[in-house]
């Protein structure tokens, strides 16, 4: 069942850039082995001034888990213009899992 990874991360201001730049620019074997594992694609969303969230597409919660440390090996990249949230969290808050529900308006059919 398709399954996705959601992190949540504020960068420094005036490292925006820099940041979207360390994505694009993310190793091309290293995206092929996590493509391998079943990444599908990723986007990043701008929720607000600095905040991101990185969204991953997965065949399923097995490939999350497959590629856990090439992932952490790209934020290992980036921790230092990266803000501590908070609370507690660190410089990300992540969640994953598997799809609830997946409706498919193109086509108009709802799949599981």
């Amino acid at each position: 069942m398709v399954a996705f990874n959601i992190v949540r991360m504020r960068v420094k201001p005036g490292h925006d850039e820099e940041y979207i730049e360390l994505h694009r620019r993310i190793d091309p074997a290293k995206l092929e082995r996590m493509r391998k594992a079943g990444l599908r694609r990723f986007s990043l969303v701008k929720t607000d001034e600095h905040s991101y969230c990185f969204i991953g597409e997965w065949d399923s919660f097995d490939s999350i888990v497959q590629s856990r440390q090439e992932m952490i090996g790209e934020l290992d990249k980036m921790r230092n213009i990266l803000e501590d949230l908070g609370g507690g969290l660190g410089v990300t808050d992540p969640v994953s899992g598997e799809a609830a529900l997946s409706i498919d308006v193109r086509s108009k059919v709802a799949a599981e």
